[in-house]
């Protein structure tokens, strides 16, 4: 278990403004997609073709906006944030909500998109 290193976190967000998950096949919760730099928010973009109209930001440090998103994410069948998936290794690191706020980190692997080699 590490923490969350990284002052902003970014979010991909639909044509609608909501925030983009990913839920995993035969699983009931979700992730929200986050990423520690808008860079990294944007090579995945590239890599995976999702269509995401809007990058945005929030401060890692911003208890209050903190709180009321993970409010509004715990309504929809979200319960942690993968944080800076990486579309062609699946690698990334999976943040817990505790409370109102962010918890543990810890690395997660999923299935690679391409086989690495």
């Amino acid at each position: 278990m590490n923490s969350l290193e990284c002052d902003e976190l970014h979010f991909l967000l639909d044509h609608d403004g909501a925030i983009i998950a990913f839920q995993e096949k035969d699983q009931s919760w979700a992730g929200a997609l986050v990423f520690s730099s808008e860079a990294l928010a944007r090579l995945f973009i590239a890599t995976s073709r999702v269509e995401v109209a809007e990058v945005a930001a929030v401060a890692s440090a911003d208890r209050e906006s903190i709180a009321a998103l993970v409010a509004a994410l715990k309504k929809r069948p979200i319960r942690y944030l993968l944080l800076d998936l990486d579309y062609e290794s699946g690698a990334c690191r999976q943040v817990e909500f505790e409370g109102t706020g962010l918890g543990s980190v810890t690395p997660r692997q999923f299935v690679a998109a391409r086989p690495q080699g």
